[in-house]
């Protein structure tokens, strides 16, 4: 099983939308995928379910040892998309805690889902590099980092990044994917600078091709408690992520061939 976490320094990116539609992308592409919601604030649920605060998650398991995978997995409508809520106990904040607490839970959590016959778990974390948020990317395949198509946003990522090659010390297995941007207004001059500015910042492996549009019909997705790509118009949307699918894909299956 390929676990890839989705992390940033700060909320307010779209990693939660990103989380959503890549996990429905990997299922509809026939991967038997988990999304985990290990956001303390629930956000992957609540975008999906509106009973999601009632579900025992994520946090439950980490907490209590005598629960199990099967406790906690959620089936969606497509059969090869479960979700693992961030549950009740998330309702203390874990995420803030020091990293290391929770990490043999969060390495037996992700086992127990790769002998249920998953292939992909997307973990949506909470925002910042500690406590269980450090923990899923101790454990994780992969990293991608969503970051909003604004002049602002840009300015953090350089050391974003290089925490979490810091993070590749206790977890050499760690890819990191690169970074995804999204919410790039592409009527506005400064937001599609914003994109070439941080492809001339940084190196081309590091910034993923795949561009994440601002989209209205995002917000109309989640109130509805949907992946965009199944809307009524959201097949855009839908070879949007499938390409961002096909990227991480790509990039897995360099990393595995070696040099």
């Amino acid at each position: 099983m390929i676990t890839i976490a989705v992390s940033s320094q700060k909320g307010g990116v779209g990693k939660t939308t990103v989380a959503i539609n890549l996990a429905h992308a990997f299922a509809r592409n026939g991967r038997r995928t988990l999304l985990v919601d290990a956001d303390p604030q629930g956000s992957v649920g609540l975008s999906l379910t509106r009973q999601s605060r009632l579900l025992p998650g994520f946090y439950d398991l980490i907490d209590n040892a005598t629960m199990t995978l099967a406790d906690i997995v959620v089936p969606t409508r497509l059969e090869t998309l479960s979700l693992v809520a961030a549950g009740q106990a998330s309702a203390y904040e874990l995420g803030g805690g020091p990293m290391g607490v929770s990490l043999h839970r969060v390495r037996a959590f992700l086992r127990d889902a790769a002998a249920g016959g998953f292939d992909v778990a997307i973990v949506d974390t909470a925002a910042g590099l500690f406590g269980a948020t450090a923990d899923v990317l101790s454990a994780a395949d992969g990293v991608i980092v969503p970051q909003q198509a604004e002049p602002l946003g840009i300015r953090s990522i350089p050391k974003m990044l290089e925490a979490l090659s810091r993070m590749r010390i206790v977890n050499p297995k760690l890819h990191i994917l690169g970074v995804v941007l999204t919410m790039l207004q592409a009527n506005l001059a400064e937001s599609r600078e914003t994109v070439q500015a941080l492809r001339a910042l940084l190196p081309a492996e590091l910034v993923l091709r795949t561009v994440i549009p601002r989209d209205d019909l995002f917000i109309r997705a989640s109130a509805k408690g949907l992946p965009v790509g199944v809307m009524e118009s959201g097949a855009g949307a839908l070879t949007v992520f499938d390409g961002l699918r096909s990227e991480i894909e790509t990039k897995f299956e360099r990393a595995l061939a070696g040099p």
